[in-house]
């Protein structure tokens, strides 16, 4: 499926747009205030170049992020979620909660 044709059904135009664990987690980094690209990187262990960039320029095309390229030397590029991105936040805290619940498999369980 491409970016230019998302799903009638909002759950899987919820998925096709936020895709795999790291765009979910590029939100909730860019939740806290505009990023730089290292500083996601940073905050990110484990994501690839490749995959922050992807997943940036997808949430760009879709109106989520908004890039921002300051003419400094060193160029400055700037990551900020949109009023649309910003509506992910009440979906990513009923996410977290209702994961909290959700028993521990490796968790000491006393009865």
């Amino acid at each position: 499926m491409t970016d230019s044709c998302l799903p009638e059904c909002g759950v899987a135009r919820f998925l096709t747009l936020l895709n795999g664990p790291w765009a979910t987690l590029i939100v909730r980094e860019l939740l806290h205030g505009p990023h730089r690209f290292t500083e996601l990187r940073e905050a990110l262990p484990g994501i690839s170049p490749h995959t922050l960039t992807s997943r940036l320029r997808q949430f760009e095309r879709h109106g989520i992020v908004t890039r921002t390229t300051y003419a400094e030397i060193p160029p400055r590029v700037v990551y900020e979620l949109t009023p649309l991105g910003e509506g992910l936040s009440d979906v990513l805290e009923v996410m977290g909660a209702w994961a909290m619940t959700v028993p521990d498999p490796g968790a000491d369980v006393t009865v």
